[in-house]
């Protein structure tokens, strides 16, 4: 599928970029005035994030970044995506509309009409990756033309290579999983040191069987792994292992497709978003129903603020759970239903009658303005938690996502169909101007999370810092309310209790500060009054950086 012209003629555009002094990384946000915007990138790493700034620094637009950022990731975040796993992205080009390069992954040809979930384990839990061919395309298609392929994946195959500073989160998510990596050969051979114990905080780890397989797609380009060495590698691994994928389903992988995103409009901004099978119409749902909250209700401070959160968020995954987007193709006409003034209506009356996984993000924006948002993943935290013995990458374990236990399910397991998904990459815009990137990981919780950081940007007049470093929370329908926080008043607690919400903090050895990974890792980029800034969530191992003038 080839791009809409007017995209092309903006693509053009991109084209007269300058060189630019060395980058620097900073911990957690970045300031940037309009005169002298050099670009931004947020990611959930700080080598991730270097390397989305070296490709800006040598001349490359947004989509460049956004593809030596994920590669990097893939080798410096490997618990949450990688070669093996899934991505999308929604851009929106200077002065144009905005678009989605839809990754959604498929099952395999050879699923047997009878799997069900206990049979969903190791290489059969593993959809038809398409992260490589995401990133191939975005490339092909979108960058500026001035980088090579090759340019863009040596900054992976450097910290591959050389090694990468293990993360205070990353070190407590290899420490939660250690036992389980310790008992798959293939992961512990890739993840862990010689002596089978994960490495500690601090340490600089490499992977050399990823650095080499990184070498052969910087060489051959990105068809080696759907047709080449790679390719012929994986059929042979997952016929070794039982697995279903074979050489053809690699072969056969259609083009992304790029498509238009959702639209929604909150409170005078412009709301595009992932369609499905991806969950960006919740988002929107749940953010029609804040419309209709006063504008007071929703200060930063407002006490009634975590009542409107919580009936919103309640409504919008219940819709979804009730009511799911069964044709993840024709799904327009559904996605006008449910977002409709009577639709909308109809939910509210629900909160006026009280009633008793792991993903990455990363946000990009160049100096001409182009805005990326992008989300990849293997599904769980270490996918399958299977490797490839040669290659070195994780196997995702998206098959797990369909049904199994109901053949007449939109989403019952069957050959050839998408994986159903909780991305939620977003950008908010008014008169063609960007204004707020964002994403998160954590399954569920994505569709939550990107709704409050909205909230609190949009209603709360809060920087991106402070909207992404605030108390989260997230709801379970129909009646368990999670917070991060245990500071609610004891009016708070006596409307939700009356509202029928169950109130509990969800424990988590992973977080710290008194922040908890369970609710997100939002890394976002937005442009107020001052110009453009960044932020990295203080919940995981993000870092922001910008070329230096």
């Amino acid at each position: 599928m080839r791009l809409p012209r007017a995209y092309l003629l903006v693509g053009a555009c991109w084209l007269f970029f300058q060189d630019r002094p060395p980058d620097t990384v900073r911990a957690e946000s970045s300031d940037s005035t309009e005169s002298a915007f050099a670009g931004l990138v947020s990611a959930a790493t700080p080598e991730a994030t270097a390397a989305g700034v070296e490709v800006l620094r040598a001349g490359g637009n947004a989509i460049d970044a956004a593809v030596a950022t994920a590669f990097a990731l893939a080798v410096t975040e490997p618990f949450g995506s990688g070669l093996g796993g899934q991505m999308v992205l929604i851009v929106h080009p200077p002065k144009a509309s905005p678009f989605v390069i839809n990754g959604s992954s498929f099952s395999p040809r050879g699923v047997p009409k009878d799997a069900r979930a206990r049979d969903l384990v190791g290489r059969r839990a593993t959809t038809i990756p398409t992260t490589v061919k995401v990133l191939g395309f975005a490339w092909r298609r979108c960058g500026s033309g001035k980088l090579t392929w090759a340019q863009l994946v040596q900054p992976a195959i450097r910290f591959a290579e050389h090694g990468y500073k293990i993360g205070s989160y990353h070190a407590r998510v290899l420490e939660r999983y250690e036992d389980v990596l310790r008992t798959e050969p293939t992961v512990a051979a890739s993840l862990l040191l010689e002596s089978a114990a994960a490495p500690a905080e601090g340490s600089r780890f490499k992977q050399p069987l990823l650095a080499a397989t990184l070498e052969r797609l910087a060489l051959n380009g990105c068809e080696d792994f759907y047709s080449g060495s790679i390719a012929r590698q994986i059929a042979a691994d997952m016929v070794a292992n039982a697995g279903w994928i074979r050489l053809r389903d690699l072969k056969e992988l259609p083009e992304p497709r790029v498509l238009a995103p959702l639209k929604g409009v909150y409170r005078g901004w412009d709301v595009y978003t992932l369609p499905p099978p991806f969950g960006g119409w919740v988002v929107l749902q749940a953010l029609e129903v804040l419309e209709h909250a006063p504008a007071e209700q929703l200060r930063a401070n407002a006490p009634n603020r975590i009542v409107w959160l919580a009936e919103a968020l309640r409504i919008a995954h219940r819709s979804r759970l009730e009511s799911p987007v069964a044709d993840l193709v024709k799904y327009q006409a559904a996605i006008r239903k449910r977002l409709g003034d009577s639709t909308i209506q109809k939910l509210r009356r629900s909160f006026e009658r009280p009633g008793v996984g792991e993903t990455t993000h990363f946000s990009v924006v160049d100096r001409q303005g182009m805005a990326v948002s992008a989300s990849a993943s293997i599904n769980s935290f270490f996918g399958a938690k299977v490797a490839h013995p040669k290659l070195g990458f994780l196997y995702n374990d998206y098959m797990r996502d369909f049904v199994t236990d109901d053949d007449d399910h939109p989403f019952a397991l069957e050959p050839s169909s998408m994986a159903y998904s909780s991305m939620s990459a977003t950008i908010l815009s008014r008169d063609g101007k960007v204004g707020l990137v964002l994403g998160s990981p954590g399954s569920k919780r994505i569709i939550s999370t990107v709704v409050q950081v909205i909230s609190h940007w949009v209603d709360g007049g809060q920087d991106v810092a402070r909207a992404i470093a605030g108390p989260r929370i997230h709801v379970i329908p129909d009646e368990d309310l999670y917070v991060e926080h245990d500071r609610l008043t004891r009016q708070q607690l006596v409307e939700l209790e009356r509202r029928g919400f169950w109130v509990a903090r969800p424990f988590s050895s992973l977080g710290s500060r008194q922040l908890n990974p369970y609710f997100g890792g939002v890394h976002a980029i937005a442009r107020g009054t001052s110009g453009w800034r960044a932020a990295a969530d203080p919940r995981r191992d993000g870092a922001v950086g910008t070329p230096s003038e």
